[in-house]
């Protein structure tokens, strides 16, 4: 039996074979899939055929859940502890409108690009308390952040969520 070195790391003895295109792999370069394990030059090439997202898709994901999200968190700065109810169903909203606009094209790259709206749009009516934290550190400030970080959380992680198809098995 000959001796097979790793096509990336050629002082690596290997046994394991890339299953897509045959190619040696070590350890170190090998990437576990559903159907067994492969390099990640074949990975890379099968993650691009489900990026779909176009430039525009960017934009228009960002500034929706920006919009979106500030309107959230205004409505949601009134009512205190039932912001941790209420803060899942914006997110669905907001991915849902998102989804329309996009036509259901995805990207990783699109899905955090909505995420970071999410946060800022959040984060821009808090920004007097966040200030007035920093001039006078007063305890009762800090607890006017809660509910507005609250929401922050989860309603990114339901956005995000949503969009990228992740699902929660019980």
């Amino acid at each position: 039996m000959s001796v097979t070195y790793c096509a990336n790391h050629p002082d690596v003895e290997t046994n394991l074979r890339c299953n897509r295109c045959n190619k040696p792999i070590c350890a170190k370069c090998a990437v576990r899939t559903p159907t067994g394990y492969r390099c990640k030059e074949c990975v890379n090439q099968l993650r691009k055929k489900f990026d779909t997202a176009k430039p525009m898709d960017f934009v228009v994901a960002f500034v929706i859940t920006a919009v979106l999200s500030f309107f959230g968190s205004m409505v949601v700065s009134f009512i205190g502890f039932f912001v941790i109810f209420l803060s899942p169903a914006i997110g669905v909203l907001i991915a849902e409108m998102v989804r329309r606009a996009i036509g259901k094209r995805r990207s990783r790259a699109l899905f955090i690009t909505a995420a970071v709206g999410v946060i800022l749009g959040g984060l821009v009516p808090s920004v007097p308390l966040l200030l007035s934290l920093f001039i006078s550190p007063d305890p009762m400030i800090l607890f006017g952040i809660i509910w507005p970080g609250v929401y922050i959380f989860l309603t990114t992680s339901t956005v995000y969520a949503r969009l990228s198809g992740i699902q929660l098995r019980w």
